[in-house]
This record gives structure tokens, sequence and C-alpha cells, in this order.
């Protein structure tokens, strides 16, 4: 007989009061997703037919085959995973599908949460629930929201494993947060307004505790540190700006040339991601990681996908591609380190040298890459580390 609440990994369900767990956090899904997930982890000994699930989770009423997988697809997307990955949920090809995730009861909590950040909700002034986590004990370092994180998981995450493992070290009182729009944040409409996202930061940095602060901002999360080190100057100390997305690309043409290439480029991003067809993905992703094999760019790809809806996917690539905080940074005033790859074609160095000269207290460390998106495994990543921990340090 299953147990009425079961908990894998971070994960707690309550199978008779048809609620998901996170961290102890209601995780916010759709409720048949939710009697999909139940109905199949109260039978995990066995395959469940797509006509069980017809006859149980839909009383047997007739729904289409896409109501069925669109459920399916929620539900894996609500305990953080994939049609790929199969973790939780595995499709057993012409049969059906089975939960495959070990389970304990819900009582042998502390061990399992020992081995995970724990995440906290806090909510902004119009509503939105904004997830965070804090790590490391000794002096703060917050590290801005960045298109398209997912706190619960990206610690397993081979793209970003080693920004965590060497940036926010244990040594660090590290605080880091989903954006609006994704991640373990609430997925409303995500916003194109500095000020918002300044005002996002004022809502997590306040739950957490935090004063006074060094910021680190990566790609497009360097927007929202240079614009909160602008307007909230009197609460951080210094900047860490790597492969600075300050900039996007329709709003940096200055040709039509390159207003076209940026048009190519916003429709590329939305047709790959409205159809998922991995021709027109891995061309997208072979913009951030020049010198990944095909293997890495699916991997990238599925954990990004894994991070929003298709619609906020949409509305992230206009903010992406017109967003401008070049303007705030000549108003920023606390010392600056900006770190970009030499030849990064996703955002030009030459971007890069501009934004250091609007930045009067800041230096600019061009690395010896190709990738927007630095790996854990180049000789460019061990400089970068370097060039922080010496930044932190004076």
């Amino acid at each position: 007989m299953a147990h009425a609440r079961l908990r894998f990994g971070p994960y707690e369900l309550d199978l008779d009061g048809r609620q998901l767990r996170y961290h102890g956090q209601q995780v916010r899904a759709e409720p048949r997703a939710i009697e999909l997930l139940c109905h199949l982890a109260a039978h995990r000994d066995r395959v469940v037919t797509r006509q069980q699930l017809l006859d149980t989770v839909w009383s047997g009423h007739p729904v289409s085959e896409s109501a069925i997988t669109a459920a399916l697809h929620a539900a894996r997307q609500a305990v953080g995973d994939t049609g790929g990955g199969q973790e939780i949920i595995r499709t057993v090809h012409r049969r059906g599908y089975q939960f495959v995730a070990d389970v304990a009861p819900a009582v042998a909590t502390a061990a399992a949460r020992g081995n995970y950040d724990a995440v906290r909700f806090c909510q902004t002034r119009d509503g939105a629930q904004l997830a965070y986590t804090v790590t490391g004990s000794g002096p703060p370092l917050v590290s801005t929201a960045n298109w398209l994180t997912h706190l619960g998981l990206d610690r397993r995450d081979p793209m970003w494993q080693h920004w965590r493992r060497d940036l926010l070290r244990p040594s660090r009182r590290a605080l880091r947060y989903d954006d609006r729009g994704c991640g373990m944040s609430d997925w409303c409409p995500p916003s194109a307004a500095p000020q918002v996202w300044v005002e996002d930061l004022d809502t997590v940095a306040d739950a957490a505790g935090y004063d006074r602060f060094p910021l680190i901002g990566v790609a497009q999360g360097a927007a929202t540190a240079i614009a909160y080190a602008a307007l909230r100057p009197h609460r951080v100390s210094r900047v860490i700006l790597i492969s600075s997305h300050a900039r996007g690309r329709q709003a940096r043409a200055r040709t039509d040339l390159d207003r076209r290439v940026a048009d190519v480029d916003l429709s590329l991003a939305t047709v790959a991601w409205q159809s998922a067809d991995p021709a027109f993905l891995r061309a997208y992703a072979a913009q951030f990681l020049p010198n990944a094999t095909p293997a890495e760019w699916d991997a990238y790809l599925a954990f990004t996908q894994r991070t929003t809806s298709p619609e906020n996917m949409v509305r992230f690539f206009e903010i992406l591609a017109t967003m401008d905080v070049f303007p705030l940074a000549r108003q920023v005033r606390c010392p600056t380190l900006i770190l970009h790859s030499r030849g990064d074609t996703r955002i030009p160095a030459a971007d890069a040298r501009e934004l250091a000269s609007l930045i009067d207290d800041s230096q600019l460390v061009l690395l010896d890459s190709t990738n927007h998106l630095l790996s854990g495994a180049e000789p460019a990543w061990a400089e970068l580390v370097r060039h922080v921990d010496d930044f932190l340090a004076d």
C-alpha cells in the first residue's frame, strides 16, 4: 500500500491532498498534471497505460491525445523532469508510463533536505513570488538573475555547476534567485523595465537580510547589476560583469544591416523554440557555445526548456533584443570588473570596451575564449576565477 505522502529528492507529494511541495513550498501546477503525477506515484510498481490515465485522471471523458501529452509535460515540468531525462516519469514504448524516482515516506525528511539548497520565497509589491536561496557563510555576494535559471535544477546542470562551485563557493554568503517568469519564481510575464529588475532585487535582498554587498552579473544578468548599482548606489560595494549583455542586438544596431541581423536573430530564436526543430535550436545554442559538442548544445537546450513556458520564452527573447542599460552605466560609481571573451560572437568584445569607457572606476579583462558562457574546462575559466577572487579580496 502506498504511503499517503511520498518524498523524492527535494519534493514531497501528498497523494491524499493532491499537493506537490518543493522544500516545503507548494508547487503551483495545473491540477490535472498533479492528479496525473499522484496516480503514477501511487501505482509506481507498474506501467500505467494511457487508457488507464483516461479512466482515472479524466474519469473516462473523451479527450484528445494532445491533452494527455500536455498534462504529462506539465507533470514532468513540475518535478524538474523532461521527456529526454525521464528521471521521474519514464515513457515505456507502446505501453504507457511509470513513476521511477526513488521514494521514501515523507517523515524521512532531514537527510533528504541536506542534499539540496534551501529555497525560500518572497513577494514583490505587485504580488509576484520570487524564489531565492542563500548558501555558504562569510562575506556577502549577490548574483543577479539572468535568463533562464531554475534553482531546483541548476545544481545538477553541467552548464552552471562550475559557476556555482568556483564563484558562489561556501566561503561566501551567496544569494541567488530566479527571475520573475522562470525557474521556481512565478511564471508571470517577465518585465522589460530596469526599474522592475531593481525592485525585484530589493525584495530578494531585503528578504535575505542583505544590506550592502558586491554584485555579480552574468550575461543578461549584467544589465540588472548595472541598473541596480546606478539606482541603488548605497547598497552596492562593487560590481563584476561577465559576458555583459547590457544592450540587446536591436538596441545596439547602427546600420540597416545591423537591424536586419537583429531581426533575423530574434526570428531564429522564436522559431527555434516554438518549433523545437533540432537544427534551429542548435544554431541558436552555437552562438553561446561555439566550441561545444552537439551533445553539450543539446544539454544546454534541454535545461533551458525546463525553466519557463513557451510564451515567456518568446517574451525573454524580445527583452534580450531590445534592452539597453548603457545610459545607466554612466551613473555607476563603485569599482567595477568587466570580464569578456575576446572572441565572443554573441556579444562582441567591442561592447565590453565601450561599457568600460562609460564606467569611471572600471577595469576590463579580455579572456582568450570564443564562448559567451565559459565552460569549466577551458583555461580562460581559471583566469576568470582568479580575477574575481582578487577583485573581491581588495
